[in-house]
């Protein structure tokens, strides 16, 4: 069994890879990264179904991903970037994960924790940092933590040692360290304040598991992360609690990315749902139809999934919009803003990702469920995607915001 290739029940740390030999393009502008991201797209659609049922990693994929500057896209301009607004950012977001979901989930927390590195960090440490990331470092994450009675509660510390720290601890869910070229670990300092620890990914001590086993999202190259006295030079040492002791837009960034994954889940089984309708599905016996799409029921059941996806699309635009607000102006009421509008995308492409990949077995019919077609991984990961910071609480905090004039928490939940 090759590195590209795990049964899941593989329980030996997966060595570190070499970082691309050339520097990574540099994309300037949104149209561009849209096509950049179009061709991609094209690319990893044709093996997505194999990569899912096989559980192969997407080695190859990953580096063209990374490799075509879309992991750059939001350091800032002053610092030699795009510095895109975020209604483009999530719809080069959409269009990956319509393609493959799991490669769309990847650089969820990279590009989170490159926009935390603009909002907390002192000018040379973004110079720094910055400067990796143009150049195609990709950025995994070793955040949540799977004994803990909360998801924002951490057991992993660090010990300071003068011009580094020593991190030690125990991570899960930790979307694409496996293939990364450095993990951004959450640990407490002494006064219980939560950093971002950015640690080389064959750091001595800093080992990846690939125990992933969920039924969805499964190449998201996430697992199992142990830290023993990992060495990190304070250099790369970010103050990540400084993001949520003010009001910024950190939360809201780190939230809208996974709407834009759902809404490309979404957009995936409504095409499916029509190709096979149209090319597969035979008419119902007491139609007296010569063909499955002539159904006016299924003609209904499509028009409104996809007015349901376009309207999802238009309120995640709209949250796009008011996060560039937030981080070009961030007060209370900016952020606020930010944050409710991400949730309402939240909760719009939890539902239409969650119909969509539901429906397209009622509207294709018994044959769409053969193996030979896979489509059930589309409903296999939106249905794990979307379990993510659950809607339910979204629509609390709508209301409180609505009804009683109440701003959303300050977290990376929100």
């Amino acid at each position: 069994m090759t590195v590209h290739q795990r049964s899941g029940a593989e329980r030996n740390p997966v060595p570190p890879v070499s970082r691309p030999a050339t520097p990574a393009n540099i994309i300037r502008t949104a149209d561009e990264a849209i096509e950049v991201a179009k061709t991609l797209a094209a690319e990893f659609e044709k093996g997505a179904s194999e990569r899912d049922r096989d559980r192969i990693w997407p080695v190859s994929e990953l580096d063209a991903f990374s490799q075509s500057g879309l992991w750059a896209i939001n350091v800032p301009k002053e610092f030699g970037g795009a510095d895109l607004s975020w209604v483009a950012i999530n719809r080069v977001i959409t269009i990956i994960s319509e393609a493959d979901p799991s490669l769309g989930q990847i650089p969820q927390n990279h590009l989170g924790v490159v926009s935390a590195i603009r909002t907390v960090s002192e000018r040379p440490q973004q110079e720094l940092l910055f400067s990796e990331v143009l150049k195609g470092a990709r950025f995994g994450n070793a955040f949540s933590e799977f004994g803990t009675k909360r998801a924002a509660e951490f057991n992993t510390k660090f010990t300071d040692k003068g011009d580094h720290v020593l991190v030690n601890g125990r991570k899960f869910y930790a979307s694409g360290a496996l293939l990364a070229h450095f993990v951004p670990i959450v640990a407490l300092d002494d006064e219980g304040r939560a950093w971002y620890a950015i640690a080389e990914r064959g750091a001595e001590g800093l080992s990846v598991i690939d125990d992933w086993s969920a039924m969805g999202q499964r190449t998201t190259l996430s697992g199992t992360v142990t830290l023993e006295n990992v060495k990190v030079p304070k250099t790369h040492l970010v103050p990540g609690y400084k993001g949520y002791e003010r009001p910024t837009a950190d939360g809201a960034i780190f939230q809208v990315i996974q709407a834009a994954v759902d809404l490309g889940i979404a957009r995936a089984a409504i095409k499916d749902t029509i190709d096979f309708v149209r090319n597969r599905s035979r008419p119902w016996v007491d139609s007296g139809l010569e063909h499955a799409y002539e159904d006016p029921y299924s003609i209904q059941a499509v028009g409104d999934l996809v007015l349901r996806a376009n309207a999802a699309e238009a309120v995640l635009d709209r949250a796009g919009l008011t996060i560039d607000a937030a981080v070009a102006a961030p007060d209370a009421t900016s952020v606020a803003k930010a944050q409710i509008a991400t949730a309402e995308a939240k909760v719009l492409t939890t539902e239409i990702a969650i119909q969509a990949t539901n429906k397209l077995f009622e509207l294709a019919g018994t044959r769409s469920t053969l193996a030979e077609h896979n489509l059930d991984r589309h409903w296999r990961n939106a249905r794990t995607h979307t379990l993510h910071d659950p809607v339910r609480w979204k629509y609390a905090i709508l209301g409180n915001y609505y009804l009683n004039g109440i701003n959303p928490p300050l977290h990376a939940w929100s």
